[in-house]
């Protein structure tokens, strides 16, 4: 008894071990169901009620728009003869998220497409918000939160914050017509991976079939995965759907390294290799000044005192030596080899490219 009481505390801690090791993803963060999306919606409006820092006379669609919408309400005006600052002509956008009901409220963005100076204090008029097929699936109207301000001075100078010119109305369109998309009465899915990858779809094919008890599941190619749907579920897609979405898988992912040469950001992904690689590593500096030296003549040589530059250049090279990086088998030690160096991020930027065209570096590298 004490022996199968020490076994099942041993297989106990390993069962704890492996399920600390093993960091699995959802499907549903991973994935998505063919025909489950978002879908764009686009209006063009009039933001009104700005504090003289809206379109300029010179922006006709603007005075335009605004003559058409006064006729409208009753009030006919001349195009030419409309001239005010308080006005400007917008591009209104949402997505509207699968599934949306008739009075579900959106989120808008409002941006200006005229020469506005700000969006601040401004109201949307009611703008209608068309799909890719022209027709009008929600209506926008309300106060534009830009989040900044843009004020100048009669002088000329300015002080801006953020951008004016692009708001935000928060719950400010409401859907008027539904994008239809049945689950009635399906025999297949298709599930999609945001990531296209064979490991992945082919681990992701595997989890849904031990899950469900059968072969429902195949992987197409590296980014789409069908699911027959079991008979049992055929009433009852939404079940499966949620059962599949559930389930977690490791994702595999390709080496690749990601460079933003504008902040000196370097990111490295878990598989990044680099082979053994000699590196020399070294600064030249180059300093240029310029001094101003007063030439005196000579006593009734009538002559005149001149100020001439006196340039120094000065090249200072920093010490270099020859460093031998060795193979990375994890990421620890790539990023140990690198810091071994002694070179700063924007250092190792330069370095990662010299690697790479010389071979050594086995991973994708991406500038961005």
């Amino acid at each position: 008894m004490k022996r199968w009481c020490g076994v099942a505390v041993i297989l106990g801690c390993l069962l704890v071990s492996l399920v600390d090791n093993v960091h699995g993803v959802r499907i549903k963060d991973v994935a998505r169901f063919m025909g489950v999306r978002s879908n764009a919606l686009v209006g063009y409006g009039l933001v009104i009620g700005l504090n003289g820092t809206g379109d300029n006379n010179k922006t006709q669609f603007t005075t335009s728009t605004l003559a058409n919408f006064l006729d409208r309400m009753g009030i006919h005006v001349d195009p030419n003869s409309v001239q005010v600052k308080n006005v400007a002509a917008v591009m209104v956008t949402a997505k509207l998220p699968p599934f949306a009901r008739i009075g579900t409220k959106l989120d808008v963005q409002v941006s200006s497409i005229g020469d506005a100076k700000s969006l601040e204090g401004g109201t949307l008029l009611m703008t209608t918000l068309q799909g890719p097929d022209g027709r009008v699936y929600a209506v926008a109207q309300g106060p534009v939160s830009t989040g900044g301000f843009s004020t100048s001075g009669a002088s000329g100078s300015s002080v801006q914050k953020n951008h004016p010119t692009v708001g935000l109305i928060s719950q400010g369109a409401i859907v008027e017509r539904e994008f239809p998309v049945s689950l009635d009465d399906l025999d297949r899915l298709d599930l999609v991976l945001n990531t296209p990858d064979f490991s992945t779809a082919d681990q992701t094919a595997r989890a849904i079939n031990l899950a469900l008890g059968g072969p429902y599941a195949r992987a197409v190619d590296g980014a789409t995965i069908q699911v027959a749907v079991p008979a049992s579920y055929r009433s009852d897609v939404v079940g499966l759907i949620s059962q599949v979405e559930a389930l977690e898988v490791n994702p595999d992912t390709a080496a690749k390294v990601v460079i933003n040469e504008r902040t000196g950001t370097i990111v490295l992904g878990e598989h990044v290799r680099i082979s053994p690689v000699a590196v020399a590593h070294g600064n030249l500096t180059v300093q240029i000044s310029e001094q101003p030296t007063v030439s005196q003549p000579l006593p009734f040589s009538q002559g005149q005192t001149v100020v001439t530059p006196q340039s120094t250049v000065q090249v200072q090279e920093g010490k270099g030596s020859i460093n031998v990086v060795g193979g990375g088998t994890t990421i620890g030690e790539v990023i140990k080899g690198l810091n071994a160096i002694g070179a700063t991020p924007r250092d190792i930027i330069t370095i990662l490219q010299a690697i790479k065209a010389a071979g050594a570096l086995h991973a994708e590298l991406e500038i961005i």
